[in-house]
């Protein structure tokens, strides 16, 4: 257990830190409009149109402390809560006979999904304070620990969980898509290539980027809606899932807010560059995992699925 948790928070600080300079742009055009997202007070108008935003390298790995720090925490709560979840589940369900509903490790495929999806719930009280803070840092150029206080002395602990719907619903769903889509793209591979030692390196790069693509195509719309309750100034306002509670607008409210405003592509801005840096963190992810294993274990270890917890 604890080569698998170091393993995960070593392959998880290096995929946050060579992905970061292409999240940041990721989350500032999802928080920008043309004419700039802005909650009901003109005071809390969301403003990125910074020039600086990749030009130093103080800016490269804005919001990378929080990640870092808690995904060694969120990656073993991850794999614990996905492993029971599987193995339940394909005692309930054993896996088909057919090779198209079979995953790299034989698995069922149905129950991979569901069991990812259980996996996502399980990592909220994680992820969401994670997002939070990573998504402030990015779009206000501030540190994480200034972001984090800041967030605490206006609304103490569950403003660290605004949004917290949405993001467990993103979060569910894409975990499902992101161990579905491995294990569907390992098998495929597998059946190409086989699967002899040689090959671990190749199917981690190729099926771990295959994935995270995926992943990230199956719940954009909803990190955009994410990020823009994330960024919105919400002194002493509450967010619901579906509907407003308060003086705060929750996710469906917000959705139809910025389709009233912009129409479709604010749902989908930022996918490119989201979708390239997926697959290169999730490539990169699945190797260091894996060389790391090795390492510490003394053996080459053939890994089932390791996750990027959605760094954002």
């Amino acid at each position: 257990m604890s080569a698998d948790f170091w393993a995960g928070y070593l392959s998880g600080a290096a995929s946050i830190i060579i992905g970061n300079p292409l999240d940041v742009l990721k989350v500032r055009l999802q928080a920008s409009s043309s004419s700039s997202f802005s909650s009901s007070s003109p005071s809390t108008t969301i403003t990125t149109t910074n020039p600086r935003i990749l030009t130093t390298p103080r800016n490269l790995l804005l919001g990378t402390a929080a990640p870092i720090l808690t995904y060694g925490a969120l990656n073993a709560l991850l794999f614990v809560s996905y492993n029971r979840s599987e193995s339940y589940l394909n005692s309930l369900f054993p896996s088909p006979s057919q090779p198209g509903q079979q995953g790299g490790k034989g698995s069922n495929l149905t129950t991979t999904f569901l069991a990812g999806c259980i996996s996502g719930l399980a990592t909220f009280l994680v992820s969401c304070p994670t997002e939070i803070i990573k998504v402030r840092s990015q779009t206000s150029s501030t540190s994480s620990w200034n972001v984090t206080t800041q967030i605490l002395r206006q609304n103490r602990v569950k403003g660290l969980y605004q949004a917290g719907g949405v993001t467990v619903l993103r979060d569910s769903i894409g975990y499902g898509f992101y161990f579905w889509g491995y294990e569907l793209s390992s098998g495929w591979y597998n059946s190409f290539f086989g699967t002899t030692t040689e090959e671990t390196t190749g199917r981690a790069l190729l099926c771990g980027g295959v994935a995270g693509v995926l992943t990230w195509a199956s719940i954009f719309p909803l990190d955009v809606v994410k990020t823009r309750m994330q960024t919105r100034d919400m002194a002493g306002e509450q967010q619901g899932l579906l509907g407003s509670g308060g003086k705060g607008k929750g996710a469906w409210q917000t959705g139809r807010e910025i389709y009233a405003r912009e129409g479709i592509k604010p749902f989908f801005r930022g996918l490119g560059v989201c979708s390239l840096r997926a697959f290169v963190v999730n490539a990169v992810q699945f190797a260091v995992y894996e060389g790391a294993m090795a390492r510490l274990t003394g053996r080459d270890e053939k890994v089932g699925v390791l996750q990027e917890g959605f760094a954002g």
